[in-house]
């Protein structure tokens, strides 16, 4: 065979797969998979497909306990955590319900927890975020318990304000 003999052919097959490549505008489809369903952790808390929580009208965990109520800076904040023991190397469900004081000049721009000393050393800082715009006061996040407890450990609060300022608090985890 000489060369011309395969121009002929390529050259006629050449525009019919370009055709075939760019002629579909469409995506193949993905292969779907089945979303997970809801599902509980050893923490005793329920979380949705994608790792949200699921609120059972209880809370997270059912029965809460109060941590007390304090005043931090230009804000009240009343802290809870859901029931049952603070258990080292795990995690706990803690909500900060802040309200500002009648002369605040500040809103919450976030609030972060943390279980240990006011140091946070050997502690890790949750960030809490609001779960339910209906109820705008409440901050719930999950801080991790140290593992080994730092003797006389709290719950730390840190609210910073839209305008940089800080408070911190502590509350009694009453394990």
């Amino acid at each position: 065979m000489n060369r011309s003999s395969f121009i002929v052919p390529l050259s006629a097959a050449l525009p019919l797969a370009l055709l075939a490549l760019g002629g579909c505008d469409q995506k193949p489809a993905a292969p779907s998979t089945p979303a997970p369903a809801a599902h509980s952790h050893d923490d005793g808390h329920d979380h949705g497909p994608n790792g949200e929580h699921v609120d059972k009208g209880q809370g997270h965990g059912g029965p809460v306990v109060a941590l007390g109520e304090q005043s931090l800076g230009q804000f009240a904040a009343t802290a809870t955590r859901d029931d049952g023991a603070i258990i080292a190397g795990k995690d706990a469900a803690f909500d900060i319900t802040i309200t500002p004081a009648p002369t605040a000049t500040v809103k919450v721009s976030s609030v972060r927890i943390w279980i240990g000393t006011e140091d946070a050393k050997g502690s890790v800082k949750a960030k809490a975020e609001i779960e339910d715009a209906k109820k705008p006061n409440i901050w719930h996040t999950h801080a991790e318990v140290p593992n080994p407890i730092p003797q006389g450990s709290k719950l730390w609060v840190e609210i910073e304000d839209d305008k940089g300022g800080k408070t911190v608090g502590s509350f009694e985890l009453k394990n």
